[in-house]
């Protein structure tokens, strides 16, 4: 069963967060607080959205997929972006996945997104194999940009205008 994430839920998508990152070998970013993700799921404005995948019988909680909307300059309309995509690993091959992946496609036909969009680590081939058993395009000519930390700050620092000044996203 997939459904909608509710607020109860935050406490099993953080273990689940943290059980992502450890498969993804970086356990010591996973630092989202139950606070945190309450506020970004659930507050008033929230930042992000998630989906559950249920065991049918149990209501155990298998798997989740989280995303936001994002748009596109080059077709003017919104898309989706997938943050994360988890299954448990006892329930990996019983197509939670595909299911979870399946209702994300049907949200963005059912709002107009035409994008779906998101990342998958280079070394992670039996994810890989699966997204591309859906007919999914890997965009190989892409590299991921990040800035973070003190890198981050740095740049802010040099910014010509005052933060204060700019425009910011509702939070």
């Amino acid at each position: 069963m997939i459904r909608a994430a509710a607020v109860d839920d935050v406490a099993e998508i953080r273990a689940m967060i943290r059980e992502l990152a450890a498969y993804e070998r970086s356990a010591e970013q996973a630092r989202v607080t139950g606070e945190q993700l309450r506020e970004a799921l659930f507050g008033e404005h929230p930042a992000a959205f998630a989906l559950l995948a249920e065991d049918d019988e149990t209501g155990e909680p298998l798997g989740f997929a989280l995303w936001f909307p994002r748009f596109s300059t080059w077709t003017g309309t919104r898309g989706m972006h997938l943050e994360d995509l988890y299954v448990r690993p006892q329930a990996r091959g019983g197509g939670h996945g595909k299911a979870l992946l399946a209702a994300l496609a049907a949200i963005c036909e059912r709002h107009g997104y035409e994008r779906f969009e998101w990342w998958v680590l280079a070394w992670n081939e039996p994810t890989i194999a699966f997204y591309k058993s859906l007919g999914v395009e890997l965009l190989n000519e892409w590299t991921v940009c990040r800035l973070s930390g003190e890198p981050l700050a740095r740049l802010a620092a040099a910014s010509p205008v005052a933060a204060e000044a700019l425009p910011a996203p509702a939070s």
